[in-house]
């Protein structure tokens, strides 16, 4: 709620200075949005084949069980949006957001969609969803990852393969395997992952305020510099601490962890943001994610610490 209070505050101000300054055309023309629309999209295995995709079909409120819905903002002179759910923001450059509700039922929620045009001013609407969820994962597998939101994850740098990359269904990390410690000083070892019980995700990026990611990809999250290019690699991104959603599917029978909007583990690929849960202990899971390009699956190690 802070970042939305941020943001309306940003709003106010602009419309002041502009008033004061309308012959500055270093303002630009101040047009705020209008006729902001929220459409609602449920999104099940119509099909059931166990995989929830484009061969299905939208289904009715409250939809069938999955719990998935698809959120997409439209508005007049609007040039980005945000939405804000349970505290946490998510932009969504394009008006499109897809939400995961995993308490189990019909239940109501409410959605704040934020229009943004030139210059910051901003158009707001909230509107209130039913969802019905009736997938339930394992208890060991919440318990494992949030112990109550005390526990937060990290990459396990210290291990063989933590981080590496393969083809697409194949092998994970065929292609390469980091050895330990292979990527100091990039901006991934030192953030930090929340898996909250109340189904917010916080990424802390740690004191060095900088991610690491895939050229071309990592730009989604529109940072506040470029960081230093290695080849393919994008490497010491500044970027802030966030908040996103996290939850538990399982299509076809494989445990996933998915995570909303620019939510990602260790090094940013784009993507759907689902990361398949190879295998799992008590304190470690080894995670697999297609990248955004449909270029590579990706493998990832997480420890836990208390």
């Amino acid at each position: 709620m802070k970042n939305y209070l941020k943001y309306i505050t940003v709003a106010v101000i602009s419309v002041f200075m502009i008033s004061c300054q309308e012959d500055d055309a270093s303002f630009g023309e101040l047009t705020m949005p209008s006729n902001l629309n929220i459409e609602v999209t449920y999104l099940d295995d119509t099909n059931n084949d166990g995989i929830i995709d484009e061969n299905d079909s939208p289904s009715e409120a409250p939809g069938l069980g999955s719990g998935r819905v698809q959120l997409n903002a439209t508005a007049d002179d609007a040039i980005y949006y945000q939405f804000i759910y349970n505290g946490a923001v998510s932009v969504a450059s394009s008006g499109e957001q897809t939400y995961n509700f995993a308490v189990l039922g019909e239940n109501t929620y409410s959605i704040t969609a934020i229009a943004f045009g030139p210059g910051g001013v901003s158009t707001v609407e909230t509107i209130d969803i039913q969802v019905l969820s009736l997938y339930e994962p394992p208890a060991e597998l919440i318990t494992m990852l949030t112990n109550d939101s005390s526990r937060t994850w990290r990459i396990a740098n210290d291990t063989p393969g933590h981080f590496g990359l393969g083809p697409v269904g194949g092998i994970l990390n065929e292609f390469y395997g980091a050895n330990p410690n292979d990527k100091v000083g990039v901006g991934m070892y030192d953030d930090r992952y929340t898996f909250n019980v109340d189904g917010t995700f916080t990424h802390d990026v740690g004191e060095d305020g900088e991610v690491f990611g895939r050229a071309g990809l990592i730009e989604e999250l529109n940072g506040q510099g470029t960081g230093n290019v290695n080849g393919a690699d994008i490497e010491n991104y500044p970027y802030e601490t966030y908040q996103e959603q996290w939850f538990i599917t399982a299509p076809a029978g494989n445990e996933t962890l998915n995570l909303t909007g620019i939510g990602f583990l260790g090094y940013y690929i784009g993507g759907d943001h689902t990361y398949i849960i190879e295998s799992r202990s008590a304190n470690e899971m080894i995670l697999r994610s297609t990248d955004g390009n449909g270029e590579f699956d990706w493998g990832f190690i997480l420890i836990a610490e208390e």
